[in-house]
């Protein structure tokens, strides 16, 4: 069973290692606003920040050329840095990147590896908790919205997406929708709807 579970309220009896929460001897207590799954034991952000992880893709702009880095805005509390000498590409000012975390370091800074320069598009920002969902199961979604609409699209899992050519308004408006939607059920097959012109109900 999911249930709505808000900061500081108690989800088990028992202290359990479970991410988003914190835990003592009387139990285990909720750090975000989410879905908790009982059976599980897992807690789904509703909304929050991102978190970075070794692997993870981001796209940002290039902020700063410092001669031998970038930093790099990637949308998140943390500032992103990518040492020069590992691109091969020299980046500018306003360029967008798509790149790898490599890992975080103390402070909150980012290292990032391999920026690579998406040339044209534009960029748009959702809530990272509903990257997983855009994407779908195996990337269903992700696949339902670039086959309906020839756009390609690039997601970082910091929330920021990146569009370029096809019928990018209609990728746009796909994206917005699950965003609103995120927490229902039937939203493939109404995306489904929205891809082929027809009226959602």
């Amino acid at each position: 069973m999911q249930r709505i579970v808000v900061p500081g309220e108690k989800i088990i009896n028992t202290p359990v290692r479970i991410e988003n929460t914190i835990s003592d001897k009387n139990g285990t207590y909720a750090c975000i606003l989410g879905y908790f799954d009982d059976e599980r034991k897992s807690l789904i952000p509703l909304e929050g920040l991102w978190q970075p992880r070794p692997g993870d893709t981001v796209i940002g702009v290039v902020e700063e050329d410092k001669g031998t880095m970038y930093i790099i805005n990637i949308n998140a509390p943390y500032k992103g840095l990518a040492l020069s000498k590992f691109i091969d590409t020299e980046l500018s000012s306003g360029d967008m990147v798509a790149a790898s975390v490599k890992q975080l370091e103390k402070g909150g800074t980012v290292m990032l590896l391999r920026p690579t320069r998406l040339n044209g598009g534009k960029l748009m920002s959702v809530s990272p908790s509903r990257v997983p969902r855009i994407i779908g199961k195996g990337n269903s979604m992700l696949k339902q919205i670039t086959d309906g609409t020839g756009t390609t699209i690039v997601i970082g899992l910091n929330g920021v997406i990146w569009l370029k050519g096809g019928k990018i308004d209609l990728a746009t408006n796909a994206i917005l929708k699950i965003v609103e939607e995120a927490h229902t059920t039937g939203l493939t097959e109404r995306i489904k709807v929205l891809l082929s012109g027809n009226k959602v109900q």
